[in-house]
């Protein structure tokens, strides 16, 4: 089984669809957020932006829980650098499920989230180091107007069966 991570800027549903997607392949969930140091949480409630050498610990943990096939992982994976450093620590094949968005919807989204570190205010700077994946990467993608069972079943439709290798 392969392993996934459910990426896209905050506010697109990470964390719904990886949960939602994980039970309907019988796969384990995380959460990227709960990989974060604290120190990288402290710095994102104060309002300030993660720079690369902030992520690259976290990347880091991302892919190692991705080593175990069969996971799936919320986590932004913003930058075609940051989906290549996962790719090359956890050492097996991963696809991104990309969550895709327009400001106005994430913006909404992110505003109704009470007592969540990443505030409003950093969506833009998420936006801006947004690079969505290239016809090179092993990708499929999902626009977060649909509900979330409609993501879910394009995301299983995609991979083929019981998270089987796919490709957009």
């Amino acid at each position: 089984m392969m392993s996934f991570v459910v990426m896209g800027v905050s506010g697109c549903g990470k964390s719904l669809i990886g949960q939602a997607f994980a039970t309907a392949i019988g796969a384990r969930f995380i959460d990227g957020d709960s990989l974060h140091p604290t120190t990288n949480i402290a710095k994102m409630s104060r309002g300030e932006p993660l720079n690369d050498t902030d992520r690259t610990p976290w990347l880091d943990q991302v892919a190692k829980a991705l080593a175990t096939p069969g996971t799936v992982v919320a986590c932004s994976a913003l930058k075609r650098k940051y989906r290549d450093q996962i790719r090359a620590v956890a050492g097996t094949p991963v696809t991104f499920l990309y969550l895709r968005g327009q400001r106005d919807t994430l913006l909404a989204r992110v505003s109704a989230r009470p007592g969540h570190f990443m505030p409003p205010a950093l969506l833009d700077s998420q936006l801006a180091t947004l690079e969505a994946p290239g016809p090179d990467e092993e990708h499929l993608v999902a626009d977060i107007e649909q509900t979330p069972a409609k993501i879910v079943a394009l995301f299983r439709a995609g991979v083929g069966p019981v998270g089987a290798r796919g490709r957009t």
